[in-house]
Order: structure tokens, then sequence, then C-alpha cells
């Protein structure tokens, strides 16, 4: 993979007429030991976030050993760049097939599960195996969460207890998950989750092995500014302390938007100016979904070629390459008003999920990824605690 020191020297390069994927391997470092420092427990990566192998590489080479997955190409991935790492079948709702290929084929142990028939397909496609780790998962508020995943998983409350309990028979270790939801923006959403798990053990009397608290840990962007994540990794502790256990079960998590949205970004061309609507050569069917249909707005910046660039900024939207209307990415993207066609736009936070999402429709697709040395354009890490980005 060819390397940059910054998306200036990139750009004025290659001069690109395509999209440009970039990753920050400084970044991904920064994040996986932020996390190695302040998670008193495994950290599971969400490899669904940014499954690039490059990508992977780096977050393994800076001691993830436990990884997030949701289904079997992922195992095989993951396998590939790694075999002795420790995989976790997360996904609650599986195949008969995905079941069996990851327990005898792959040894996987750890299964998630949010209802009974997903027991039985369980017990059943690993032939009433006795070494099973088994994790509940249980539905809760995603209140504070800018994605909702409480509608498609989890097990409501009056089938948490009867579950947990048939799931205390069958299991090696049990566990109980949650997840707040992507982007979350209080912490408080992990502690209300932890109270519940202190309620389904007191109703069972089944204290588990293990909690699993699931990812939505958040980054940051222009409109979506949370607390430190430190003040998360306190209210977790806190909170894991206040059930008052005789002994604590073990902790998990799975972060992925934390662990990598930072590392990347995309480098766009503008095609054309229509007053405030800019087209450039990338979209939601690229790797500008997030900007999209959630809506996310990203930090963008217009990148120095030699012109003058105008102090007075401009709130814009895009368009993307392809044919459909819907290929649109409401913004405010704010940036100099002098931008015209030809021009270079950089857009962030784009190591989550932008790569996971790209299409072919219309035949646009650009596969240019390279490495840079610099800094991303907005942070949670290191000596940001502060953010300042203008926001329309």
């Amino acid at each position: 993979m060819r390397k940059f020191k910054d998306v200036n020297e990139l750009v004025n390069t290659l001069r690109p007429d395509y999209p440009v994927y970039c990753i920050r391997p400084e970044s991904i470092r920064t994040s996986t030991d932020f996390f190695k420092r302040n998670f008193p427990g495994k950290i599971l990566y969400a490899v669904k976030t940014n499954p690039h192998e490059k990508v992977l590489k780096h977050i393994m080479s800076n001691g993830i050993e436990h990884f997030d997955v949701a289904s079997i190409n992922e195992i095989k991935l993951i396998r590939k760049l790694k075999a002795d790492a420790k995989l976790y079948f997360m996904h609650s709702i599986k195949s008969r097939d995905s079941i069996a290929e990851a327990y005898f084929d792959f040894g996987v142990r750890d299964f998630s599960l949010d209802n009974k028939d997903e027991l039985q397909k369980i017990l059943e496609s690993t032939k009433q195996a006795k070494d099973l780790n088994l994790y509940v998962r249980i539905a809760i508020s995603n209140e504070h969460a800018e994605i909702d995943l409480s509608r498609k998983f989890g097990a409501l409350p009056s089938e948490t207890l009867g579950l947990v309990r048939l799931c205390k028979e069958h299991a090696k270790k049990i566990g109980i998950s949650f997840h707040v939801g992507s982007q979350c923006m209080h912490k408080i959403s992990y502690s209300n989750a932890i109270k519940e798990i202190g309620n389904i053990i007191k109703k069972t009397k089944v204290v588990p092995d293990v909690i699993n608290i699931g990812g939505g840990f958040p980054s940051v962007y222009p409109d979506l500014n949370p607390e430190p994540l430190n003040n998360y990794m306190e209210e977790i502790k806190k909170a894991l302390k206040n059930l008052k256990l005789p002994s604590e079960p073990d902790l998990m998590c799975e972060p992925g938007r934390a662990i990598v949205a930072e590392s990347g970004s995309t480098i766009v061309k503008v095609v054309l100016r229509k007053k405030q609507n800019l087209y450039i050569n990338d979209g939601t069917y690229g790797t500008l979904f997030d900007a999209g249909v959630p809506n996310f707005i990203l930090p963008s910046k217009m990148i120095h070629s030699g012109r003058v660039q105008s102090k007075k900024l401009t709130a814009f939207s895009f368009f993307g390459p392809t044919c459909d209307s819907l290929d649109h990415m409401k913004g405010p993207f704010l940036l100099p008003n002098n931008i015209k066609e030809g021009d270079y736009i950089e857009l962030g936070q784009l190591g989550a999920y932008g790569l996971a999402f790209r299409t072919k429709f219309n035949g646009f697709y650009s596969d240019q990824i390279f490495e840079l040395n610099d800094k991303p354009i907005m942070t949670l890490y290191g000596d940001t605690g502060k953010v300042s980005y203008l926001v329309a």
C-alpha cells in the first residue's frame, strides 16, 4: 500500500479523478491503546465496522486478540489473518449451517442468542455440545443512540428470565449482553443497562460468568460531540460496583466505531457546483452511506492545491455520482465559498462503515486506498477532549 505524508501530498501527487480512501495507522494505535488502558475487560473488535485486511492487521498488531464476528465470512477472514484469534459469534440470529461450521470447522465456542428457538438451533447444530459459552442478549432502551438497534435484537423482559435459566442449564459459561445502540451519546445508557442486568440476577438467582456491554461507544462529528470516553468507562465501572456481587463477572465490550472511525477518510473531487449543491465523485452507494440515510454530518475540508481559499464558509449539500436521487447527502458541509469544479474535499470519520458499505451501483467504484501519516480532521483522543468545529 502506497504511503503519503498527508492529504495535500497525496492529492497534489496523484490528482485523482476517482475517490481515494485514506487509512491512518497511528489513529488505530491511539484508539486501541485507549481501550486497552481504560476498559477493565476483554476488547472484542466489531469486524463489521471495517473489515479491510490492512485495517484488521493494524488492529491485531496493536494487541487486539478478540473479535466480534457476525458471519462465516467474517470468521474465515479473521482466521486467515490470525489463526489463534478468539472469535465470538455475536449475531443473535444465525443459520444452522453457520452455527455448525463455526463450531466444528473454526473452533468457535461463544454464541449470542435472544430467544429459545435460537438456543435450540445452537444446541442441535453443535450436537448438544457441552463446551458452549452462551450470551443472552437483552433488549434495552436505545434512546441516546443515533441508530436504534433495539427493534431488531434483544430478548424482551417477559422472555429474559426463562431464557437465562435455560441457558444456565446448557452452557459451560453464561453471559448476559446488551447493546445501547450505535453512536451512543450518553454514558447513562450503559449504567441503566447494567442496572437491568442486576434486576435479572435478583429474579433468577443466576450470576452470569460474563457481562458483555456490547458496542455503541461514540466517535466525534461536527454536530455530535460526546463527553470524553473516560467518563463512559468510569460510569461502567461504577455501575458494575453497584451490583454488589460477591465476585464480579468477567467483562467484555465490542467497540467498532470508536476504534476505527477517525482512522479513515475519503478524498472526493467536485464534478459540478450548482449553487449550494456540490456534485462529487463518491456518494451513498460508495463510502458515504453514513452521510446519506442516517444523515451523519461528516467533518469536511477543502484540500490546498495552490489556489487561494475563501475565508467565508458556506453550507453545502452533496450529490453523489450515480443516477439515483437517493444518492444525496444533506449535510450541511461547511466549505470555502469559492469551491468549484475540480477542487478536492476530504471527508473524515469514515473509518467506520465507509469501506464496508461500498457497492458497484451504476459502475461507480474505487478501490484506491493509501496510508497517511497526518492527523484526522477530528479526534476524541490525545490532546483533544476539546473539539472545535463549525456547524451551520
